[in-house]
């Protein structure tokens, strides 16, 4: 019977951790995979590896949590076959909505619903998890403001990322030693940035690794016939790899919607914000969603992106005439080599026609996720072990 129960909890993180892999890997690997920088077959290689890298190391830290910091007890092997059931449960419920699953969210509310049910509830822990998940948007949104109306400007002019025609490297063999040397159209600048790209592209990846793996091993590292916590990290990077391979090569072409509107090195801003902000706190133990984090930085970008014309005194103080704020102005074309008008100066007519990159009902249905996703699971997983108390 212990057997069988094992047997069905790794098909459900294996299930768990393919979808992960799918929308995850789209999200890191979408932009490097549309500047041609790297195939979708090397990117889901890179993602595998990294997403191992980030679960085994800090990735533990954020399991611990999950499987006996939100309850006070430990989570046994058939509760946490549950549990596994509810993330798989709330992941369709957001790609029925089209939006990008906040796992980490769903996979506390489930426990959440467990404890409640049991009475082993973690109350300050849950309280602090709680409060995170509404400090960290706030972060993002702030540090892309700060980010899109001081610095992408500035570098926007100064930094071109484009993909030559031919190979990034060859060999020189006109010595004794083959080396490498430049490609026939490779400029030092593209390889500057091609290395910075694919170095971005591996911290995300890792960084989802911290947060996404612990979210399909955790469930399955409990008391009695359990797995050792080495083993699970090792079946949710494979079946996260495995999603990597599949279902994220679509994805990896549209990027899922939101980061394919913007310019690479906007995306690349948003990626190494978002990452850095989501590896902090898996370091802390705290469970996170990537996707909070990426959404609210762009957003923030664009939005500071936007603001350039207005001072802070005249947002301040709303004195401000004639002066026409323009949401797309992120998206719009820039010329490299241009200065970038100062603070509370207009912008020149072509950044003033970028498209419109914030729709509104976009950013209340990824809001209204972040809240329904957990408070579904919490909901759902209560009245479960409620009516089944031998479960847990």
């Amino acid at each position: 019977m212990v057997e069988t129960v094992l047997a069905v909890g790794v098909i459900a993180s294996i299930f768990v951790g393919f979808n992960i892999g799918g929308s995850s890997t789209g999200i890191t690997w979408g932009p490097s995979v549309g500047a041609g920088i790297v195939t979708k077959t090397t990117a889901a290689a890179v993602m595998t590896v990294f997403v191992f890298l980030g679960g085994w190391t800090v990735g533990r830290r954020v399991m611990d949590t999950l499987s006996d910091g939100i309850i006070t007890t430990d989570l046994t092997l058939t509760a946490g076959v549950a549990v596994l059931f509810f993330i798989g449960l709330g992941m369709l419920v957001a790609n029925v909505f089209g939006v990008p699953v906040p796992t980490s969210m769903t996979t506390v509310g489930a426990i959440a619903g467990l404890g409640l049910a049991t009475g082993t509830l973690n109350y300050p822990m849950v309280a602090e998890i709680i409060s995170w998940w509404i400090v960290t948007p706030i972060i993002g949104l702030w540090v892309g403001v700060l980010i899109g109306r001081y610095i992408y400007p500035w570098v926007n002019r100064r930094v071109d990322i484009e993909k030559s025609d031919g190979p990034l490297l060859r060999l020189e063999s006109s010595g004794s030693i083959p080396t490498p040397a430049l490609g026939p159209n490779t400029t030092r600048q593209e390889l500057a940035t091609t290395i910075a790209v694919f170095a971005i592209g591996c911290y995300m990846a890792f960084s989802a690794g911290a947060s996404n793996v612990p979210n399909a091993a955790a469930p399955l590292v409990g008391t009695g016939a359990g797995l050792e916590p080495d083993t699970a990290i090792i079946v949710a990077t494979l079946a996260i790899g495995l999603g990597g391979f599949t279902i994220a090569r679509r994805t990896m072409a549209s990027v899922g919607g939101e980061l394919s509107d913007i310019p690479l090195l906007a995306a690349l801003f948003v990626m190494v914000t978002a990452s850095t902000i989501t590896t902090l706190l898996s370091w802390a133990g705290i469970p996170i969603s990537l996707v909070m984090a990426t959404v609210m930085t762009i957003v923030g970008i664009g939005w500071g992106r936007a603001t350039r014309p207005v001072t802070v005194r005249e947002a301040v103080t709303r004195e401000v005439e004639d002066t026409e704020i323009d949401l797309g102005a992120i998206v719009a074309e820039e010329k490299v080599g241009e200065n970038a008008p100062r603070i509370g100066q207009p912008e020149s007519e072509d950044v003033l026609r970028g498209a419109d990159l914030f729709n509104p009902r976009a950013i209340v249905k990824y809001v209204s996720m972040w809240i329904i996703g957990p408070s579904m699971s919490t909901i759902l997983a209560y009245g479960f072990f409620v009516a089944f108390p031998g479960v847990a």
